[in-house]
């Protein structure tokens, strides 16, 4: 996870076994705060970045089948004993993950440093951990479930975390900034380099961290809560700007999309779909709710859908069935929905999405964030607060028809000549809204097309199919550049579904 393409007990009871076992001294207490954090974040901010400290020349040793060998001492647990998941076990240094991170933990406004230990591990003695020594450190840590087996929440590289989500299969990610994104230049990743953990009762845990990079630092606090049928992360943070950037991305997240039903051409598996978010949601500040499919583009690809004052947006995983992707190892329709909810006024800009041609399934190629109208110059101050759902459905109850399928293929009319440069778009909605609805119901669809032009389009409800409606489209294209579809059915004065937005290439 330290860039995109490498995606990412009690207190005293601990100190009790530390002190036990004699391998490991926890450091002097010092007052913490959230202002204290943010006072240090502006501090730092007016200093020169500072490159970290190569990683040990042992690293590269610790490979995949090595890391295989590290098991966590479960003695060893943070907060282990108090028999909930809010179990804390962390992450050592590895040849995929080489940035050491700083961890403490808080308590009662006072912050006790956990020093690294190959204590806390168990390895075989010849392990390549075990020439660490005092150059070994940690990468980022993992909150348990409760009984110790896995886990629902992890913080690791750069600015990078995730959670497992309520149906427990770990798929799109996180991160706390993400700079010049999608441009002509080199992508920025600040990392925490601090993390400060504070057990704030009835399962909460509360996670602060220290923003560090060339251009940025910052202060976050993230209160993280699993419930039964979400997880939620409330996240206030507190940025200052070392330089100026052309482009800065608020709440990021970050996700795979390789192919599904609207792309078969690009699959070369067996699996019928892969990917770990299927479309880009967005509730607009004026109410409107928007759809648009994920794509996997010949070239990398930014689409800026301006906004005011956004009630929400997401990387979603409609598509629940097993039976759409046949992979019975990492369940895609478990994959998590991960939706952004502002608090306060965000004021002008863009929901930004980021689409990378990818051939495999192991490339985060997906990116989304919130990017403010007016560019930060150095020595500004930026907050934003708001909160992170992971969620197994749809984040808000939807009044209209929303997609369900979308597919693309030859365009033609039965009958007739296939003619070359049509392509047919076939669109699902579903929903309460089209109860009652008949054939002979005044619904039409709306379809704007730009960069191309619209042949013939119709729509009905399809048979068998409870309260669905399929809206069929030919598009001629130009040949020249994506395609740019939006498209809605509307029932005399009234739009009964949200808006499809979809690109061809």
């Amino acid at each position: 996870m330290t860039t995109r393409r490498q995606a990412i007990i009690g207190l005293a009871s601990l100190l009790a076994a530390c002190r036990a076992s004699g391998r490991v001294k926890l450091g002097d207490t010092e007052a913490f705060s959230w202002t204290a954090l943010q006072d240090r974040a502006l501090a730092l901010s007016r200093e020169p970045w500072k490159a970290p400290p190569p990683p040990p020349a042992i690293l590269p040793d610790i490979n995949y089948d090595a890391v295989a060998q590290i098991e966590y001492r479960p003695e060893r647990t943070l907060w282990g004993d108090r028999g909930d998941a809010t179990g804390v076990r962390f992450f050592p240094l590895t040849k995929m993950a080489r940035r050491g991170v700083d961890i403490s933990v808080v308590e009662n406004g006072r912050a006790r440093p956990f020093p690294y230990s190959a204590a806390l591990y168990k390895f075989p003695s010849d392990h390549p951990m075990a020439k660490l020594g005092k150059a070994g450190g940690f990468t980022g840590f993992r909150v348990m479930n409760k009984g110790g087996i896995g886990d629902w929440l992890a913080f690791q590289g750069a600015s990078y975390f995730r959670t497992a989500g309520p149906l427990h299969q770990y798929g799109l990610s996180a991160r706390g900034l993400a700079i010049n994104t999608g441009i002509n230049g080199p992508e920025e990743f600040p990392d925490f380099t601090h993390f400060w953990l504070e057990h704030s009762g009835d399962g909460e845990i509360t996670v602060y961290a220290l923003l560090d990079g060339p251009s940025v630092t910052g202060a976050y606090r993230l209160v993280n809560r699993l419930g039964t049928d979400e997880i939620t992360q409330d996240v206030s943070m507190v940025i200052h700007m070392r330089k100026s950037v052309e482009r800065l991305g608020i709440a990021p997240l970050t996700s795979m999309f390789w192919y599904g039903e609207g792309n078969r051409a690009q699959a070369r598996d067996w699996r019928p779909e892969i990917h770990d978010s299927d479309g880009l949601a967005i509730h607009t500040g004026s109410g409107e709710r928007i759809w648009r499919p994920l794509n996997n583009p010949p070239h990398p690809q930014t689409n800026m859908f301006s906004d005011t004052g956004p009630r929400g947006y997401g990387l979603l995983q409609r598509d629940r069935n097993f039976d759409h992707y046949q992979d019975d190892a990492v369940f895609h329709e478990k994959r998590p929905n991960l939706w952004v909810e502002p608090k306060g006024d965000w004021g002008p800009g863009s929901v930004t999405l980021y689409e990378i041609p990818t051939v495999w399934e192991y490339d985060d190629n997906i990116v989304a964030f919130w990017t403010p109208q007016a560019s930060p110059a150095a020595g500004a101050r930026l907050n934003y607060d708001y909160r992170l759902r992971w969620i197994g459905k749809e984040p808000e109850d939807l009044p209209s028809g929303h997609v369900v399928n979308c597919w693309t293929g030859q365009g033609s009319v039965p009958g007739e000549p296939v003619r070359e440069g049509i392509t047919k778009l076939v669109a699902d909605f579903q929903g309460d809204r089209f109860a009652g609805l008949t054939y002979q119901s005044p619904v039409k669809p709306i379809i704007d097309v730009a960069n191309g032009k619209l042949v013939n389009s119709g729509c009905y409800p399809v048979n068998g199919q409870k309260n669905c409606w399929r809206l069929i489209a030919d598009i001629e294209r130009n040949g020249v550049g994506p395609v740019d579809i939006r498209a809605f059915l509307r029932l005399e004065n009234d739009a009964i579904t949200e808006t499809l937005l979809y690109q061809l290439f």
